[in-house]
Order: structure tokens, then C-alpha cells, then sequence
């Protein structure tokens, strides 16, 4: 049986890579579920993709990013594990300056409480697309990863 889809939800998520070729993961708690997942989050309505990532990366990271790249938006019906939403996931590329980058706090998940957000940073060589809680997201990596010149 199809679960019953209400609305769509919109989210835009960022893959920054430092200059050490690691990639900027968030390890979240909220809904009483842990996840890890790329930066980023809802578009919120009349503002537009990318500037919902700006946004994003400001609020959760406290850093100012600028677009490289689309990556990937996903193609398929994606239901949302939270809602009854349909997932449309904008996944880009971008970057921060150095100095950005060591305004990020980098901590690990408290013991209790939500929602929490933790970030850390991932060498890409070790990177185990299976850290990616969502499918959605494996998917985006997976386009990030083979469309690399």
C-alpha cells in the first residue's frame, strides 16, 4: 500500500570539501531518531534554492558559503521519514574560505535532548557512503563522486 503524500518538502544540501579533501558531515538528533546527513535543510516559501543553503550553512554552521555547483537533484518519489511529504533534495557543491572553515564547531552529539546538531569533518578517501543514514543522500554523494574531473 502507497502512503498517503500531504505536501512537498523541499530541501537543499551542501557538500563542502575542505582543503585536507575532507567533507563536512552533520550528525543530528531530532524526532527521536539519529541521523547523518549533508548540511542543510528546508526551503522555506518565496525564497529561492540556493539561497536556502546560504541560509542554512549561516544558521547551522555560522559560516558563509558560495555555490560551486548543482550535483544532484533527486529523481524518483522519495518519502519523507519524518512526514507525510514528498522529499525533493537539491544537492550542491560549495565552498567556504579557510578562515570560514575554522568557525565551525566541531563536537559530538550530547547524551540526551533535541532536536541537537553535531558537526565533523570526513577525509573523502575514507568516506563509507553506508555513515549516510537516507538513501536520498547516498544518491547525491554518489553524483558528487562521479561527475569529479
Amino acid at each position: 500500500m502507497v502512503r498517503k503524500v500531504s505536501f512537498f518538502n523541499i530541501r537543499a544540501y551542501g557538500l563542502l570539501v575542505n582543503p585536507e579533501n575532507q567533507v563536512l558531515l552533520s550528525d543530528e538528533r531530532e524526532y527521536g531518531q539519529e541521523f547523518t546527513k549533508f548540511p542543510g535543510g528546508g526551503v522555506e516559501l518565496g525564497e529561492g534554492v540556493e539561497d536556502a543553503l546560504i541560509r542554512e550553512f549561516e544558521e547551522e554552521c555560522g559560516i558563509s558559503v558560495r555555490i560551486v555547483r548543482h550535483v544532484h537533484t533527486t529523481q524518483h518519489l522519495v518519502l519523507s521519514s519524518f512526514n507525510d511529504s514528498q522529499v525533493i533534495a537539491i544537492y550542491y557543491l560549495v565552498e567556504a574560505t579557510p578562515g570560514d572553515l575554522k568557525k565551525i564547531s566541531l563536537d559530538a552529539l550530547p547524551d540526551h535532548g533535541e532536536p541537537v546538531q553535531a558537526f565533523r569533518w570526513l577525509p573523502v578517501k575514507d568516506f563509507n557512503i553506508q555513515e549516510l543514514t537516507f538513501e536520498i543522500d547516498r544518491v547525491g554523494w554518489q553524483h558528487f563522486v562521479t561527475s569529479q574531473p
